[in-house]
């Protein structure tokens, strides 16, 4: 290497032109305000929509970035003290992710190890001295911990592994919600004469000649292995039926609702969905744990990642059978208690039906899988942007496409057949979700103080054209009818005139109602003073 080249990639700032540091500066400065620009406009938007549970995603989403800015300061910080801990060459020669060769043999003048080797492709531990200086270490005989280039690098793929967590996530949702679209118009014929008439409560029909018992129940499939199997193929084919949401809605309205109710299911599902997402969208110590694991056993021959990249294929197919097989048991334990029924099948929720006994469980799986699938693509990116396609990571060219393909399956099965199942299935709880309350509520509230303060208004207008025109009686028919502005109540609550409440039905007033209306309703005799 020439001399005035290499002077050229390894100045200092002492030797940089001002305009080139200040030219960086600005450019990184930009970009850091413009993307905390950018988050806060989403959260205000977000405040603004009174979409509480994404702008609880996107505060999460801060969190993650907040690590990751530690993370990265903390590398940048003390990866020169890392760089001179210095351990035995033949530890620092074992559990390798490439394997040694004799193709391009270095000696210890070369290298500064008291011993020859030699990494193949470009994932070589040589000191070059246009990138490092005269090492720590080698006047020991012994090698450093980690280079200051491998701790450079290990921030890098940290920062992909998050980005790329965050894209899938996002990816995930978004397709899945794309497939439950159709959703709201199944959930339009609800309110329809012919749907009304086809589920009269007058109507007596045998279970087994419905349409819901004739999708699930089979003779045939009565043994539990033969259902399980019978459940593994049926997600790929019309996963989530017309009939299975409708049977599983009228389930869910009977159980937490009033009979007869014209509950907006659609928009309780699509806001449960919305309060996961805040949930998957962060990457929990225990993920970073893993990643250290992983990290760990990528030793060259093991083929730990090929066995890796099958479990989250395992896991989705899984969780899509056991969502089906749930459909399933529905079926069967509405045939089992009637043999005739009237109107609908009523489908009893259960946290029965579920693993351990609590749906929830079914989200953490979905959560490590969305973060396992990342972490095979973040790899795959971060290897072949840092070392090229041709590096000794992508020695077996079979291994890497049958990885990506993979990830690529995974995707596509976890955003339209398993996220739709979960999204429905997992509302066959014991409980529901307090989504369910947020937004009724606040329409409530906010249409009884609007209510309030356009009655105020009104009467102080007739209380002063009274006064104008009757001076000497102005103290008294100033008077304001006060009972007609108390908060509303719980009873009130049941009637109210929103078109949400509507939907809820004269049942909706449980403990849960009852938790959130009791701080609502002590927060709005404050505001009740000050009106």
């Amino acid at each position: 290497m020439a001399a005035g080249e290499e002077s050229s990639t390894s100045r200092s700032l002492q030797e940089t032109p001002t305009w080139a540091v200040a030219t960086v500066c600005f450019v990184f400065i930009s970009l850091s305000i413009i993307i905390e620009y950018l988050i806060h406009r989403i959260s205000n938007w977000l405040k603004r929509r009174r979409k509480i549970a994404l702008f609880d995603a996107v505060e999460k989403l801060k969190s993650v970035l907040m690590v990751l800015g530690f993370m990265s300061l903390i590398l940048t910080v003390s990866r020169s003290f890392i760089s001179k801990i210095c351990i035995p060459n033949e530890v620092a020669n074992s559990m390798l992710p490439c394997r040694k060769t004799l193709d391009s043999i270095r000696t210890t003048q070369d290298l500064g190890y008291d011993q020859i080797w030699s990494v193949h492709g470009l994932h070589e531990r040589i000191l070059d001295d246009e990138n490092v200086s005269p090492e720590y270490c080698d006047s020991k005989g012994k090698t450093s911990l980690i280079s200051e280039v491998g701790a450079n690098q290990l921030s890098i793929f940290i920062f992909v592994l998050a980005g790329m967590q965050i894209v899938y996530t996002v990816l995930t949702m978004a397709l899945g919600r794309a497939k439950m679209r159709r959703w709201k118009t199944w959930e339009k014929e609800t309110r329809t004469v012919e749907y009304q008439a086809a589920n009269d409560p007058n109507r007596f029909r045998f279970t087994r000649q419905t349409t819901f018992a004739q999708r699930h129940i089979n003779p045939c499939t009565d043994a539990s292995i033969l259902l399980w199997t019978k459940c593994f193929f049926q997600q790929f084919f019309n996963s989530v039926a017309k009939v299975d949401y409708l049977t599983l809605r009228h389930g869910f309205v009977a159980t937490h609702l009033s009979v007869g109710s014209s509950f907006n299911f659609q928009k309780y599902i699509q806001r449960s969905l919305e309060d996961d997402f805040k949930i998957i969208v962060g990457i929990s110590p225990f993920m970073w744990f893993l990643v250290v694991i992983f990290l760990l056993v990528d030793v060259h021959g093991w083929n730990v990642y090929l066995w890796v990249s099958f479990l989250p294929l395992t896991i989705v197919l899984i969780m899509g059978t056991k969502l089906q097989v749930i459909l399933a048991k529905m079926a069967h334990r509405v045939e089992d208690q009637n043999t005739v029924i009237h109107g609908a099948p009523l489908v009893q929720p259960n946290d029965n039906f579920f693993w351990f006994n609590n749906p929830k469980f079914v989200l953490t799986l979905l959560h490590y899988t969305l973060f396992m699938n990342a972490f095979e693509v973040a790899f795959f990116v971060w290897v072949t942007t840092q070392y090229g396609i041709k590096s000794c990571y992508h020695e077996n060219r079979e291994i890497i496409a049958t990885r990506v393909v993979l990830a690529v399956t995974v995707q596509v099965i976890c955003s339209y057949v398993t996220l739709p199942l979960y999204a429905l299935v997992t509302q066959m709880g014991s409980n529901f979700k307090r989504a369910v309350l947020e937004e009724q509520t606040t329409n409530a509230i906010k249409q009884w103080h609007a209510g309030v303060k356009l009655k105020r208004k009104k009467q102080r207008r007739s209380s002063q054209a009274a006064a104008d025109d009757f001076p000497e009686n102005s103290t008294t028919i100033s008077t304001v009818d006060s009972s007609s502005h108390q908060p509303p109540t719980l009873a009130s609550f049941e009637i109210c005139s929103s078109p949400e409440i509507q939907e809820a039905g004269p049942a909706m007033p449980t403990v849960a109602v009852e938790i959130q209306m009791a701080s609502v309703e002590k927060k709005l005799e404050r505001d009740y003073r000050v009106i």
